[in-house]
């Protein structure tokens, strides 16, 4: 039987989604948490891989068991045995055709941005941070820039295992209000540091350092090298996997979550 769990996480504990041989991983967790339920060994596979420190308001993951449990049992029951930084928020039994990485269509995300002379001791490792206003519009021109299909290298990590740095962003808009900043793309699929190296990228538009039209340039260029720095990963959440509606499996965060933020 194989069940597809939608998951949240708070990524400041781990070191980041996959397993790793010291266990303190998001995966590592939910698998031994799994396991409990099951009475047996769990391997679970996931969307999309998060690095350490990026945190997750809808990750999916899916994985194979031979013992029959109610959905309620892979909810509450598997988060009784999860840290409290670790939530499954629904449980669903998928056809055997559905796979949580292979399946998906889309995934989005949003980075949350605080922008105050101070930095934020409440909001620690929950938000990026940057110490000046940024402008917004113009970070909103040069977003458009990088909408559609694109050679993305110029926003791609040096270790990014990526089999083609071309890829459809589809979305990516730019919401402000209160001192708060609000990132959210959309794309087929993201290369490693993508976000965070687009977000990078949008700060220096906003401070000045970089014209809208240098984000033309920069995605042109196709060189990590000319681009500015990577961005913090505290600010930076999945947010939503998009599948194929045969599969029955809706995969997007509460809106309350990121309404708050606006």
């Amino acid at each position: 039987m194989r069940v597809a769990l939608g998951i949240e996480y708070d990524g400041r504990a781990f070191a980041g989604w996959q397993s790793q041989p010291h266990g303190n991983t998001v995966q590592d967790r939910l698998n031994h948490a799994l396991s409990r339920i099951a009475c047996a060994p769990v391997s679970s596979v996931a969307a999309g891989r998060t690095d350490a420190g990026v945190h997750a308001m809808m990750q999916v993951v899916h994985f194979d068991v031979d013992v029959e449990r109610p959905e309620n049992a892979w909810v509450r029951g598997v988060n009784s045995h999860l840290p409290a930084e670790i939530a499954v928020v629904w449980a669903k039994v998928v056809s055997p055709e559905f796979h949580a990485r292979f399946s998906a269509f889309s995934r989005s995300y949003s980075y949350f941005l605080l922008t105050h002379p101070v930095r934020s001791c409440l909001l620690a490792g929950k938000v990026g941070w940057y110490h000046q206003p940024l402008d917004v519009e113009a970070m909103r021109e040069a977003a458009g820039h990088l909408l559609g299909r694109h050679d993305f290298s110029s926003f791609r990590a040096a270790e990014c295992q990526a089999k083609s740095p071309v890829k459809h962003l589809q979305q990516m808009e730019i919401h402000a209000a209160d001192g708060f900043i609000r990132f959210d793309l959309k794309a087929d699929a993201f290369l490693h540091h993508m976000v965070r190296n687009i977000v990078g990228a949008l700060v220096y538009v906003g401070k000045g350092a970089l014209s809208p039209e240098g984000m033309a340039d920069l995605l042109s260029a196709q060189d990590r090298r000319h681009a500015p720095p990577t961005f913090m990963p505290d600010g930076l959440y999945l947010t939503g996997v998009g599948y194929p509606e045969p599969f029955g499996v809706t995969a997007d965060c509460d809106a309350v979550r990121l309404t708050l933020w606006r």
